[in-house]
């Protein structure tokens, strides 16, 4: 088991540019973490190879693997020549992704931003069949360099357990996982204890984070709250400070087997750099107690 960190947590530093991506990886270093999961924003390396080999020669002399790669993708697209185009801009990414010497890469299977009708079960099964087909094609790419795609219960359609497991299932390639994320199934209202119990033995990875909850009849008021499927309240917190029960979801995983990568995601209000330590002390700390 390997703690790390995304560097999405450290998304306000990138956009800001009062961090690097490779200061980000001296960061996690310097902190405690032991790896790094790529989610390309505030930098890009698809397009930018000198920055991938600087990225991987930063990261083996400091120490830090590079356990994954995270990126948007988008299988509903309106024609057939848009849905190619999509599935060969996936392809790019997991190039580079091999470049980097990274083992998994996730991709999306349909736009993480939907109108509410896009969010239903009408629309999962209006347009599962591309789901399945370019999960196919770009897990078969990848097969070439040994690589593991995975879907994640990420966005607010393919989200529930149940989803996640009908693509994984259909699409029926020995490297095409998820990559489970205990909170996000909060975003469409299931129990993150019950959604981590059901797909944790399709975990190809594992991320950590944590939400503040409030039911819909009940505005907190300022903040960076966001709204679920059924208009519940939902705000990013420090993992271990907030409402899932994150001792118990440690318990889970570890009693499962699972010994790969723990990811934090901080997404709170807090300062990212504190959130980011806090929450991967919390992690290291929690693995620790919990039997």
């Amino acid at each position: 088991m390997k703690v790390g960190l995304s560097t999405y947590s450290l998304v306000r530093e990138l956009r800001a540019e009062t961090m690097t991506v490779l200061d980000v990886i001296q960061w996690i270093a310097d902190h405690g973490g032991e790896h790094m999961e790529i989610v390309p924003y505030g930098f890009s390396v698809v397009d930018n190879v000198e920055l991938a080999d600087q990225i991987r020669e930063k990261a083996e002399s400091v120490g830090i693997e590079l356990s994954a790669y995270s990126m948007p993708a988008n299988f509903v697209q309106e024609t057939e020549e848009a849905f190619l185009e999509e599935v060969e801009r996936i392809k790019k990414h997991v190039d580079i992704a091999n470049r980097l010497g990274i083992r998994i890469l996730r991709h999306d299977v349909t736009a993480f931003t939907l109108k509410p009708e896009e969010m239903t079960i009408h629309y999962f099964e209006e347009h599962f069949s591309k789901f399945v087909k370019g999960s196919q094609l770009i897990a078969d790419y990848a097969a070439q360099y040994d690589i593991t795609t995975t879907i994640e219960n990420h966005g607010f359609n393919v989200q529930s357990s149940d989803r996640v497991q009908r693509v994984i299932h259909v699409v029926n390639r020995d490297n095409f996982k998820t990559s489970l994320d205990v909170g996000n199934f909060l975003c469409i209202d299931e129990d993150p204890l019950v959604g981590v119990k059901k797909n944790l033995k399709y975990a190809a990875t594992v991320h950590l984070k944590d939400f503040y909850i409030r039911p819909y009849y009940d505005n907190p008021g300022g903040g960076d709250w966001f709204r679920t499927v059924n208009e519940n309240y939902l705000r990013g917190a420090i993992v271990g400070h907030g409402d899932l029960n994150i001792r118990e979801i440690l318990r889970l995983v570890k009693n499962s087997g699972y010994d790969g990568y723990l990811t934090v995601e901080f997404e709170g209000m807090e300062d990212c750099k504190v959130g980011s330590k806090i929450g991967m002390d919390n992690v290291k700390r929690f693995w620790d107690e919990v039997q």
